[in-house]
């Protein structure tokens, strides 16, 4: 598996949870999420962070009841 494979920057996240980027950064910056990489000024997560950060975005539209 390549590295490209093992990690998502923000747009690749928004689109694979089909949420805006602000709802993904929102999350990123509550829980204290920290990228696995910065190159080029740009964050990358891993699977694991992307797995959360869906797991988060889902609990907080079951509490608004959305």
């Amino acid at each position: 598996m390549t590295l490209s494979a093992q990690i998502a920057s923000l747009g690749e996240i928004s689109r694979r949870l089909d949420v805006p980027i602000h709802r993904v950064e929102y999350v990123i910056r509550t829980r204290h999420i920290e990228p696995t990489l910065i190159a080029g000024g740009r964050h990358f997560y891993s699977e694991a962070s992307v797995q959360r950060i869906g797991s988060e975005i889902k609990r907080i539209d079951e509490e608004r009841g959305t």
